[in-house]
Protein backbone atom coordinates (compact mmCIF):
# COMPACT_ATOMS: atom_id res chain seq x y z
CA UNK A 1 0.00 0.00 0.00
CA UNK A 2 2.72 2.46 0.86
CA UNK A 3 4.11 1.92 -2.91
CA UNK A 4 1.22 1.47 -4.94
CA UNK A 5 -1.07 4.34 -3.53
CA UNK A 6 1.08 7.48 -4.08
CA UNK A 7 1.78 5.55 -7.43
CA UNK A 8 -1.72 5.58 -8.61
CA UNK A 9 -1.88 9.25 -7.31
CA UNK A 10 1.15 9.97 -9.20
CA UNK A 11 -0.03 7.85 -12.77
CA UNK A 12 -3.78 9.52 -12.50
CA UNK A 13 -3.19 12.85 -10.95
CA UNK A 14 -5.75 11.89 -8.21
CA UNK A 15 -5.72 12.01 -4.54
CA UNK A 16 -5.64 8.50 -2.71
CA UNK A 17 -8.35 9.65 -0.41
CA UNK A 18 -11.58 7.93 -2.51
CA UNK A 19 -8.87 4.60 -3.39
CA UNK A 20 -9.81 0.87 -2.73
CA UNK A 21 -7.14 -1.92 -3.06
CA UNK A 22 -7.32 -5.57 -4.09
CA UNK A 23 -5.61 -8.28 -4.21
CA UNK A 24 -5.39 -11.92 -6.33
CA UNK A 25 -2.64 -14.59 -5.73
CA UNK A 26 -1.18 -16.67 -8.26
CA UNK A 27 -1.52 -20.41 -7.84
CA UNK A 28 0.41 -23.41 -8.12
CA UNK A 29 -0.17 -26.83 -8.86
CA UNK A 30 0.97 -29.96 -6.80
CA UNK A 31 -0.46 -32.56 -9.00
CA UNK A 32 -3.37 -33.03 -11.34
CA UNK A 33 -2.32 -31.35 -14.36
CA UNK A 34 -3.76 -31.23 -17.99
CA UNK A 35 -7.08 -32.67 -16.37
CA UNK A 36 -9.27 -29.75 -15.41
CA UNK A 37 -10.54 -29.67 -18.79
CA UNK A 38 -11.36 -33.57 -18.31
CA UNK A 39 -13.05 -32.94 -15.73
CA UNK A 40 -10.59 -34.86 -13.41
CA UNK A 41 -9.21 -34.14 -10.07
CA UNK A 42 -6.52 -31.10 -9.20
CA UNK A 43 -4.40 -30.15 -5.90
CA UNK A 44 -3.82 -26.57 -6.62
CA UNK A 45 -3.02 -24.11 -3.68
CA UNK A 46 -2.91 -20.23 -3.92
CA UNK A 47 0.25 -18.22 -3.60
CA UNK A 48 1.47 -15.46 -1.84
CA UNK A 49 2.68 -13.55 -4.64
CA UNK A 50 -0.04 -12.39 -6.72
CA UNK A 51 -1.61 -9.15 -8.77
CA UNK A 52 -2.65 -6.13 -6.68
CA UNK A 53 -5.07 -2.69 -7.99
CA UNK A 54 -5.55 0.21 -6.38
CA UNK A 55 -9.18 1.57 -8.08
CA UNK A 56 -11.27 4.97 -8.20
CA UNK A 57 -14.47 5.22 -9.11
CA UNK A 58 -15.02 7.85 -11.89
CA UNK A 59 -18.30 10.33 -12.82
CA UNK A 60 -18.16 9.19 -16.69
CA UNK A 61 -17.92 6.11 -18.83
CA UNK A 62 -14.48 6.15 -18.99
CA UNK A 63 -12.33 3.35 -17.73
CA UNK A 64 -8.17 3.90 -17.70
CA UNK A 65 -6.10 1.24 -16.60
CA UNK A 66 -2.17 1.30 -15.88
CA UNK A 67 -0.22 -1.72 -15.26
CA UNK A 68 3.40 -0.81 -13.32
CA UNK A 69 4.65 -3.87 -15.01
CA UNK A 70 4.08 -2.97 -18.74
CA UNK A 71 4.89 0.80 -18.97
CA UNK A 72 6.05 0.76 -22.25
CA UNK A 73 2.04 0.04 -22.95
CA UNK A 74 1.07 3.00 -21.75
CA UNK A 75 -2.61 3.85 -20.43
CA UNK A 76 -5.10 1.95 -22.02
CA UNK A 77 -8.33 3.81 -22.32
CA UNK A 78 -11.70 2.77 -23.65
CA UNK A 79 -15.30 3.80 -22.96
CA UNK A 80 -17.96 1.50 -21.39
CA UNK A 81 -19.55 1.27 -24.64
CA UNK A 82 -16.48 -0.15 -26.56
CA UNK A 83 -15.67 -3.48 -24.77
CA UNK A 84 -14.44 -5.42 -27.64
CA UNK A 85 -11.55 -7.23 -27.92
CA UNK A 86 -8.16 -5.48 -29.20
CA UNK A 87 -5.03 -6.94 -29.98
CA UNK A 88 -3.07 -3.64 -29.23
CA UNK A 89 -4.29 -3.58 -25.72
CA UNK A 90 -2.54 -6.65 -24.75
CA UNK A 91 -2.71 -7.48 -20.96
CA UNK A 92 -5.49 -5.38 -20.39
CA UNK A 93 -7.88 -7.32 -22.37
CA UNK A 94 -8.22 -9.37 -19.39
CA UNK A 95 -9.75 -6.93 -17.72
CA UNK A 96 -11.84 -5.99 -19.97
CA UNK A 97 -12.90 -9.00 -20.61
CA UNK A 98 -14.17 -9.32 -16.81
CA UNK A 99 -15.83 -5.78 -17.47
CA UNK A 100 -17.44 -6.19 -20.72
CA UNK A 101 -19.57 -9.32 -18.46
CA UNK A 102 -20.70 -7.20 -15.95
CA UNK A 103 -21.60 -4.29 -18.07
CA UNK A 104 -23.59 -6.37 -19.92
CA UNK A 105 -25.52 -7.52 -17.14
CA UNK A 106 -25.96 -3.93 -15.86
CA UNK A 107 -23.39 -3.92 -13.30
CA UNK A 108 -20.65 -1.52 -14.03
CA UNK A 109 -22.47 1.35 -14.33
CA UNK A 110 -19.52 3.81 -14.46
CA UNK A 111 -15.88 4.24 -15.51
CA UNK A 112 -13.02 3.46 -13.31
CA UNK A 113 -9.20 4.13 -12.89
CA UNK A 114 -7.26 1.48 -12.09
CA UNK A 115 -3.46 0.65 -11.41
CA UNK A 116 -2.26 -2.78 -11.54
CA UNK A 117 0.98 -4.37 -10.37
CA UNK A 118 2.17 -7.73 -9.72
CA UNK A 119 4.74 -9.94 -9.19
CA UNK A 120 3.92 -12.85 -10.26
CA UNK A 121 6.57 -13.69 -13.40
CA UNK A 122 4.63 -12.84 -16.14
CA UNK A 123 4.49 -16.15 -18.43
CA UNK A 124 6.02 -18.27 -16.17
CA UNK A 125 3.11 -20.84 -15.51
CA UNK A 126 1.51 -19.51 -11.87
CA UNK A 127 -1.50 -18.06 -13.22
CA UNK A 128 -0.63 -14.51 -13.84
CA UNK A 129 -4.43 -14.28 -15.95
CA UNK A 130 -6.24 -15.89 -14.01
CA UNK A 131 -5.02 -13.84 -11.21
CA UNK A 132 -5.89 -10.51 -13.25
CA UNK A 133 -9.41 -11.82 -13.80
CA UNK A 134 -10.06 -12.74 -10.67
CA UNK A 135 -9.21 -9.41 -9.33
CA UNK A 136 -10.86 -7.26 -11.52
CA UNK A 137 -14.22 -9.36 -10.82
CA UNK A 138 -14.17 -9.05 -7.39
CA UNK A 139 -13.27 -5.22 -7.35
CA UNK A 140 -16.41 -4.84 -9.54
CA UNK A 141 -18.65 -6.63 -7.63
CA UNK A 142 -17.57 -5.32 -4.56
CA UNK A 143 -17.60 -1.37 -5.75
CA UNK A 144 -20.49 -1.68 -7.81
CA UNK A 145 -22.40 -4.20 -4.75
CA UNK A 146 -22.94 -6.96 -7.27
CA UNK A 147 -24.42 -9.89 -6.03
CA UNK A 148 -21.77 -12.64 -7.31
CA UNK A 149 -20.18 -15.56 -4.70
CA UNK A 150 -16.97 -15.94 -4.82
CA UNK A 151 -17.59 -18.84 -6.99
CA UNK A 152 -19.71 -17.12 -9.75
CA UNK A 153 -16.91 -15.29 -10.27
CA UNK A 154 -14.54 -18.01 -10.76
CA UNK A 155 -16.94 -19.04 -13.51
CA UNK A 156 -16.84 -15.40 -15.15
CA UNK A 157 -13.29 -15.57 -15.27
CA UNK A 158 -13.44 -18.72 -16.48
CA UNK A 159 -15.79 -17.57 -19.52
CA UNK A 160 -13.65 -14.57 -20.06
CA UNK A 161 -10.49 -16.79 -20.74
CA UNK A 162 -12.61 -19.33 -22.95
CA UNK A 163 -14.55 -16.46 -24.75
CA UNK A 164 -13.07 -13.01 -24.78
CA UNK A 165 -9.24 -14.13 -24.87
CA UNK A 166 -9.45 -17.38 -26.58
CA UNK A 167 -8.01 -19.89 -24.44
CA UNK A 168 -9.64 -23.07 -23.97
CA UNK A 169 -8.72 -23.56 -20.28
CA UNK A 170 -10.20 -25.31 -17.28
CA UNK A 171 -11.22 -23.99 -14.55
CA UNK A 172 -8.43 -24.66 -11.95
CA UNK A 173 -6.81 -21.90 -12.01
CA UNK A 174 -9.44 -19.69 -11.55
CA UNK A 175 -10.66 -21.29 -9.04
CA UNK A 176 -7.20 -21.77 -6.84
CA UNK A 177 -6.82 -17.93 -7.18
CA UNK A 178 -10.52 -16.86 -5.72
CA UNK A 179 -10.77 -19.64 -3.49
CA UNK A 180 -7.53 -20.42 -2.37
CA UNK A 181 -6.97 -20.51 2.00
CA UNK A 182 -3.55 -19.71 3.87
CA UNK A 183 -1.69 -22.78 4.09
CA UNK A 184 -3.84 -24.93 2.78
CA UNK A 185 -4.26 -27.18 -0.58
CA UNK A 186 -7.87 -27.69 -2.46
CA UNK A 187 -8.74 -30.64 -3.52
CA UNK A 188 -11.24 -29.89 -6.37
CA UNK A 189 -13.07 -32.22 -8.89
CA UNK A 190 -13.68 -30.10 -11.90
CA UNK A 191 -16.40 -31.39 -13.45
CA UNK A 192 -18.74 -30.76 -10.23
CA UNK A 193 -16.87 -28.32 -8.85
CA UNK A 194 -16.89 -30.52 -5.25
CA UNK A 195 -13.79 -29.54 -3.42
CA UNK A 196 -12.08 -29.74 0.17
CA UNK A 197 -9.37 -27.74 1.91
CA UNK A 198 -6.21 -30.28 2.71
CA UNK A 199 -3.75 -28.62 5.64
CA UNK A 200 -0.68 -28.26 4.14
CA UNK A 201 1.55 -29.52 6.35
CA UNK A 202 4.79 -30.39 4.66
CA UNK A 203 6.65 -30.82 8.00
CA UNK A 204 10.28 -30.26 8.02
CA UNK A 205 10.18 -29.20 3.87
CA UNK A 206 9.13 -26.65 1.60
CA UNK A 207 7.60 -25.90 -1.82
CA UNK A 208 10.06 -24.15 -4.05
CA UNK A 209 9.22 -23.03 -7.85
CA UNK A 210 11.39 -22.55 -9.64
CA UNK A 211 11.24 -21.18 -13.02
CA UNK A 212 12.69 -22.12 -16.32
CA UNK A 213 12.78 -18.18 -17.55
CA UNK A 214 11.26 -19.34 -21.15
CA UNK A 215 8.32 -17.69 -21.43
CA UNK A 216 5.51 -19.50 -23.21
CA UNK A 217 2.27 -17.97 -24.80
CA UNK A 218 -0.38 -19.64 -23.56
CA UNK A 219 -2.82 -18.37 -26.31
CA UNK A 220 -0.58 -19.63 -29.21
CA UNK A 221 0.95 -22.51 -27.81
CA UNK A 222 -0.53 -26.04 -28.30
CA UNK A 223 -2.97 -25.83 -25.11
CA UNK A 224 -6.08 -25.59 -27.21
CA UNK A 225 -4.48 -28.42 -29.57
CA UNK A 226 -4.03 -30.42 -26.39
CA UNK A 227 -8.08 -29.75 -25.76
CA UNK A 228 -9.23 -30.48 -28.81
CA UNK A 229 -7.72 -34.08 -28.94
CA UNK A 230 -8.89 -34.89 -26.01
CA UNK A 231 -12.87 -33.64 -26.93
CA UNK A 232 -12.19 -35.78 -30.05
CA UNK A 233 -11.17 -38.91 -28.19
CA UNK A 234 -13.94 -38.67 -25.57
CA UNK A 235 -16.81 -37.74 -28.60
CA UNK A 236 -15.44 -41.68 -30.01
CA UNK A 237 -15.46 -42.68 -26.51
CA UNK A 238 -18.69 -41.89 -25.60
CA UNK A 239 -20.25 -43.82 -28.70
CA UNK A 240 -18.94 -47.22 -26.65
CA UNK A 241 -19.69 -46.23 -23.28
CA UNK A 242 -22.71 -44.27 -22.86
CA UNK A 243 -22.44 -43.19 -19.45
CA UNK A 244 -18.96 -41.79 -19.39
CA UNK A 245 -19.40 -37.88 -19.32
CA UNK A 246 -15.51 -36.71 -19.40
CA UNK A 247 -12.08 -38.39 -20.06
CA UNK A 248 -11.61 -38.45 -16.08
CA UNK A 249 -14.47 -40.38 -15.75
CA UNK A 250 -12.70 -43.13 -17.41
CA UNK A 251 -11.19 -46.52 -15.47
CA UNK A 252 -8.06 -48.16 -17.11
CA UNK A 253 -10.18 -51.02 -17.83
CA UNK A 254 -12.60 -48.75 -19.74
CA UNK A 255 -9.37 -47.71 -21.53
CA UNK A 256 -8.50 -50.10 -22.42
CA UNK A 257 -11.48 -51.93 -23.97
CA UNK A 258 -12.03 -48.28 -26.01
CA UNK A 259 -8.29 -47.33 -26.90
CA UNK A 260 -8.55 -49.33 -30.14
CA UNK A 261 -11.17 -46.88 -31.42
CA UNK A 262 -8.64 -43.82 -31.05
CA UNK A 263 -5.58 -43.11 -32.94
CA UNK A 264 -2.03 -42.88 -31.16
CA UNK A 265 -1.77 -39.58 -30.41
CA UNK A 266 -5.54 -39.66 -28.40
CA UNK A 267 -4.54 -42.84 -26.79
CA UNK A 268 -1.66 -41.34 -25.42
CA UNK A 269 -3.85 -38.18 -24.37
CA UNK A 270 -6.38 -40.09 -22.33
CA UNK A 271 -3.95 -42.13 -20.62
CA UNK A 272 -2.22 -39.41 -19.17
CA UNK A 273 -5.62 -37.80 -18.07
CA UNK A 274 -7.01 -41.19 -16.86
CA UNK A 275 -3.77 -42.00 -14.88
CA UNK A 276 -3.37 -38.52 -13.87
CA UNK A 277 -6.46 -38.46 -12.05
CA UNK A 278 -5.92 -41.93 -10.65
CA UNK A 279 -2.23 -39.99 -9.11
CA UNK A 280 -3.92 -36.95 -7.66
CA UNK A 281 -7.08 -38.70 -5.63
CA UNK A 282 -4.08 -41.00 -4.03
CA UNK A 283 -1.97 -38.10 -3.48
CA UNK A 284 -4.31 -36.02 -1.61
CA UNK A 285 -4.72 -39.55 0.82
CA UNK A 286 -1.08 -39.16 1.05
CA UNK A 287 -1.01 -35.72 1.90
CA UNK A 288 -3.61 -35.73 5.08
CA UNK A 289 -1.36 -39.02 6.09
CA UNK A 290 1.71 -36.78 6.08
CA UNK A 291 2.72 -39.53 3.82
CA UNK A 292 5.59 -37.01 1.65
CA UNK A 293 7.93 -39.42 0.16
CA UNK A 294 4.96 -41.29 -1.36
CA UNK A 295 3.70 -38.28 -2.58
CA UNK A 296 7.09 -36.96 -3.70
CA UNK A 297 6.91 -40.61 -5.84
CA UNK A 298 3.69 -39.21 -7.50
CA UNK A 299 4.87 -36.06 -9.04
CA UNK A 300 7.53 -38.00 -10.58
CA UNK A 301 5.00 -40.06 -12.42
CA UNK A 302 3.54 -37.00 -13.25
CA UNK A 303 6.01 -35.21 -14.69
CA UNK A 304 6.66 -38.61 -16.69
CA UNK A 305 3.87 -38.90 -17.90
CA UNK A 306 3.33 -35.30 -18.79
CA UNK A 307 6.47 -35.55 -21.06
CA UNK A 308 6.17 -39.02 -22.81
CA UNK A 309 2.20 -39.18 -23.13
CA UNK A 310 0.91 -35.20 -22.75
CA UNK A 311 4.20 -34.21 -24.83
CA UNK A 312 3.73 -30.43 -22.97
CA UNK A 313 7.44 -30.36 -20.81
CA UNK A 314 10.56 -29.50 -23.62
CA UNK A 315 13.95 -29.34 -22.69
CA UNK A 316 13.88 -26.40 -20.14
CA UNK A 317 11.26 -28.37 -18.43
CA UNK A 318 12.85 -31.64 -18.52
CA UNK A 319 16.40 -30.70 -18.17
CA UNK A 320 15.29 -28.63 -14.47
CA UNK A 321 13.32 -31.20 -13.21
CA UNK A 322 16.11 -33.66 -13.87
CA UNK A 323 18.53 -31.75 -11.82
CA UNK A 324 16.34 -31.44 -9.10
CA UNK A 325 15.20 -35.46 -9.16
CA UNK A 326 18.95 -35.72 -8.60
CA UNK A 327 19.73 -33.56 -5.46
CA UNK A 328 19.32 -35.35 -1.99
CA UNK A 329 16.66 -32.91 -0.36
CA UNK A 330 14.23 -33.37 -3.07
CA UNK A 331 11.31 -35.15 -2.13
CA UNK A 332 9.53 -34.89 -4.99
CA UNK A 333 9.72 -32.54 -8.69
CA UNK A 334 7.49 -32.14 -11.18
CA UNK A 335 6.33 -29.23 -14.14
CA UNK A 336 3.54 -26.89 -13.46
CA UNK A 337 0.98 -25.31 -15.27
CA UNK A 338 0.26 -25.63 -19.13
CA UNK A 339 4.46 -26.63 -19.97
CA UNK A 340 5.85 -25.14 -23.11
CA UNK A 341 8.21 -23.47 -20.29
CA UNK A 342 6.84 -22.04 -17.57
CA UNK A 343 7.73 -23.38 -13.73
CA UNK A 344 8.80 -26.47 -11.98
CA UNK A 345 6.78 -27.33 -8.25
CA UNK A 346 9.78 -28.86 -5.84
CA UNK A 347 9.34 -30.29 -2.32
CA UNK A 348 12.37 -29.73 -0.47
CA UNK A 349 14.15 -30.42 2.45
CA UNK A 350 14.60 -27.32 4.28
CA UNK A 351 18.25 -27.61 5.57
CA UNK A 352 18.91 -28.84 1.86
CA UNK A 353 16.58 -25.81 -0.24
CA UNK A 354 20.28 -23.24 -0.64
CA UNK A 355 22.29 -26.04 -1.74
CA UNK A 356 19.43 -27.09 -3.99
CA UNK A 357 18.62 -23.66 -5.19
CA UNK A 358 22.62 -23.79 -6.06
CA UNK A 359 23.35 -27.15 -7.55
CA UNK A 360 19.98 -27.13 -9.43
CA UNK A 361 20.68 -23.48 -11.18
CA UNK A 362 24.42 -24.31 -11.92
CA UNK A 363 23.48 -28.05 -13.41
CA UNK A 364 20.31 -26.25 -15.38
CA UNK A 365 22.34 -23.20 -16.68
CA UNK A 366 25.24 -25.25 -17.82
CA UNK A 367 23.15 -27.49 -20.15
CA UNK A 368 20.57 -24.83 -21.06
CA UNK A 369 22.77 -22.02 -20.90
CA UNK A 370 21.00 -19.44 -18.77
CA UNK A 371 19.91 -19.54 -14.99
CA UNK A 372 16.55 -20.23 -13.73
CA UNK A 373 14.88 -18.14 -10.89
CA UNK A 374 13.84 -19.82 -7.82
CA UNK A 375 10.56 -18.98 -5.33
CA UNK A 376 10.24 -20.43 -1.72
CA UNK A 377 6.44 -20.33 -1.90
CA UNK A 378 4.13 -19.32 1.04
CA UNK A 379 0.68 -20.47 0.61
CA UNK A 380 -2.00 -17.45 1.02
CA UNK A 381 -5.67 -16.83 0.94
CA UNK A 382 -7.69 -16.25 -2.05
CA UNK A 383 -8.73 -12.97 -3.91
CA UNK A 384 -10.03 -10.30 -1.74
CA UNK A 385 -10.24 -6.42 -0.71
CA UNK A 386 -7.38 -5.34 1.43
CA UNK A 387 -7.83 -3.12 4.58
CA UNK A 388 -5.65 -0.82 5.72
CA UNK A 389 -4.78 -3.03 8.33
CA UNK A 390 -3.64 -5.54 6.12
CA UNK A 391 -0.60 -6.24 5.47
CA UNK A 392 0.67 -9.19 2.76
CA UNK A 393 3.47 -10.71 4.07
Amino acid sequence: MEHLKPSFTKTFNKSEIDTRMFFAPGRVNLIGEHIDYNGGHVLPCALHIGTYAVVCEREDDQINLYSNNFPEKGMVSFSLNNLQFNAEHDWANYPKGVMKYFYDKGVLNSGLDILFEGNIPNGAGLSSSASIELLTAVLINEIFEGTESMTDLVKISQKVENEFIGVNCGIMDQFAVGMGKDQHAILLHCDTLNYQYLPLDLKDSSIVIANTNKKRGLADSAYNERRSTCDAALTKIKEKIADVHTLADLTLEQFELTKDYLTEVEQKRVLHVVSENMRTKQAANLLKEGKLSEFGHLMKQSHDSLRDLYEVTGNELDTLVEAAWKHKGTIGARMTGAGFGGCTVNIVKNDEIEDFIEEVGKEYNSKVGYLPSFYIATIGDGAKELKESEVIQ
